[in-house]
């Protein structure tokens, strides 16, 4: 009783230490509210290789296979030390090209040896998420074709950099440097150029692993995708939109919980919202990302059964409803506002937007029913169910749109069946999106048609990685793969960049993000579909597991819960029938 009473009392210690050890003691209390720990980890990384330089001789760029070495953060004076020499001429600046050879949200550390220059020396740092980005022109007058932008973070920078000293650059999304000397008839030695990976240092509690490879690479792709986003907040886009968006959330958190479990960006960025945008505001000033935050909310709870948090957004909750319900007439008219915005692909058609959005206020509003029961308020409740009931007076026709043809299955308003055989199914992957893909999936699974689902994935988010993806894109068309260079790769003369040449909207060319988070829903949907793990309780007290496996021989991973991470392994024998074994923490039933 004793050992346990000191042991008790040391964590209590080292509690309490940590709470004040974040700055030294000479730090008076005055700091307390104005001072804040990282909460981030940060790595370093050395670049995997040397992709280009600009000298063709060999004389005035050496030794660069220096750079690829672990570092240390630490110039040195020593002979001993080996340095990358980069030397101007009168006429030319050099350059050089590093590959860190994965999506990196963060910045880049350079670490300096001596130069000819007692002043310090002009350098141009370009961050890149393609090797084409890394070697544009910048412009941010207008999103224009062929051109980055530094909108959101700053990628390309004009700066000077000491001698003998260490200095750090950038906050962005990239995975390509290129760095160019700028001072004439100048000599630098540079010992690191190491990449810091800025991120949540939390463990993987989810996994996916099949008989086929390019699945789970499509699985750990997306997982990685929402985990970089996972900043102080949850955004979308590590180097362009870096906000927190109450639609792109709903993909992110779906993958989370499949991948993380509970992790406090959720409620912490919900929180974050409200703030920015309380009532009768509406959520990134868009209708249809109230009804996104209605969906987050129901489906954030059944994982966690947490109703302490819940609860703290009673009254957002309830009072969205209201609003939401002032605005539908009872021929099931609605005047919520002229923007109806699903994703960016869809905008073009008018007519299967109109009913895409209001099969998701009517997704919305059957969510929000459920919260109503939980939260105990009947006359709430009463007031989803009376607009649901108006909403169905008027059933718009998806004219053929994917993402509408989804959304009415989730919704209950269409036939998964007839949604997916007459629209989602037709064309494969083409006409597809990376933010409703998700949906897509769903419905396809809804209408027990998981080989189309699985074939689609294959060549749509696998369509990604064979374009040298790390981190799965803002947008997205298998049509762009047509003679077409990789993203890793300098893009031949009489071919596209599979970067530079494409996007759209508010993403055309460079501008377009290749690591957003709206695109990793694929991640949730293999656990759901293939694993076959759902959620039937809140808090996963009980969870529902039936795989479909199709053509895959096995696949096995594991779930987080608040109660422990479930395993499960299942494999098909020669009859077809499917083995499970489900190992899963006591107190979680199992059907």
């Amino acid at each position: 009783m004793m050992k346990l009473f000191l042991t008790t009392c040391f964590l209590i210690l080292i509690a309490s230490f940590n709470c004040y050890s974040q700055l030294p003691p000479i730090f008076g209390p005055e700091y307390d509210e104005i001072a804040q720990r990282d909460e981030m980890t940060r790595t370093f990384i050395s670049p995997l290789r040397v992709m280009w330089t600009s000298d063709s001789t060999g004389e005035l760029i050496k030794n660069t296979k220096v750079l690829l070495k672990m570092g240390n953060s630490q110039t040195s004076m020593s002979r001993q030390t080996q340095f990358c020499a980069i030397k101007t001429t009168a006429a030319d600046t050099a350059s050089i090209l590093l590959d860190y050879g994965k999506e990196l949200h963060g910045g880049l550390q350079l670490v300096m040896g001596g130069s000819s220059r007692r002043e310090p020396s002009l350098v141009r740092i370009r961050f890149g998420e393609s090797v084409g980005e890394a070697n544009s022109q910048t412009y941010n007058s207008d999103w224009l074709m062929g051109y980055s932008t530094d909108d959101h973070a700053k990628r390309d920078i004009i700066m000077e950099i000491p001698r003998d000293g260490m200095i750090e650059i950038g906050n962005t999304g990239f995975r390509f440097v290129r760095i160019d000397l700028l001072q004439p008839n100048t000599l630098i030695n540079l010992k690191e150029a190491r990449a810091i990976l800025r991120y949540r240092d939390i463990p993987y509690l989810g996994s996916f692993k099949s008989s086929n490879p390019r699945l789970d690479s499509i699985w750990l792709t997306g997982a990685y995708t929402t985990h970089l986003n996972m900043q102080e907040y949850l955004w979308d886009g590590i180097k362009r939109d870096r906000l927190v968006w109450l639609g792109d959330f709903h993909p992110e958190l779906a993958t989370i919980t499949k991948v993380f479990g509970y992790n406090e960006v959720i409620p912490r960025s919900l929180d974050l919202a409200c703030q920015q945008y309380p009532l009768p505001n509406w959520m990134n000033n868009m209708t249809s990302y109230s009804f996104w935050y209605l969906i987050i909310h129901h489906d954030w709870y059944m994982h966690n059964g947490d109703f302490d948090f819940l609860n703290k957004h009673r009254d957002y909750i309830i009072g969205l409803i209201d609003q939401i319900a002032a605005k539908i007439d009872t021929d099931g008219t609605e005047t919520l506002g002229r923007f109806r915005f699903l994703d960016w692909p869809s905008t073009p058609n008018k007519e299967g937007v109109e009913a895409g959005y209001r099969a998701l206020l009517t997704w919305a509003l059957k969510d929000a029913q459920k919260l109503c029961k939980v939260l105990d308020e009947p006359e709430a409740l009463k007031t989803c169910t009376t607009a649901i009931q108006k909403l169905n007076n008027q059933i718009k026709d998806h004219n053929n749109l994917k993402q509408a043809a989804a959304l009415m299955a989730i919704a209950g308003i269409l036939d998964p069946v007839k949604a997916s055989q007459e629209v989602i199914a037709v064309d494969g992957p083409s006409r597809f999106s990376t933010f409703y893909g998700l949906y897509m999936l769903d419905a396809l699974s809804m209408a027990e048609m998981h080989k189309d689902a699985l074939d689609i994935i294959l060549a749509y988010w696998g369509g990604m990685l064979d374009m040298g993806a790390t981190t799965f894109w803002e947008d997205f068309n298998v049509e762009w793969m047509e003679n077409t260079a990789r993203l890793d790769e300098f893009t031949p003369e009489g071919m596209n960049d599979i970067h530079g040449s494409f996007g759209d909207y508010c993403y055309p060319s460079y501008r377009h993000s290749l690591c957003h988070g709206w695109s990793s829903g694929v991640t949730a949907w293999l656990t759901n579909n293939v694993l076959g793990i759902k959620v039937m309780e809140a808090g996963c007290k009980t969870l529902k597991i039936e795989p479909h496996l199709d053509n895959l021989d096995w696949v096995e991973g594991t779930f987080p819960t608040p109660l422990g991470v479930v395993k499960v392994k299942h494999v098909k024998l020669e009859n077809g029938e499917i083995q499970s074994t489900i190992d899963a923490p006591e107190g979680i039933k199992i059907i």
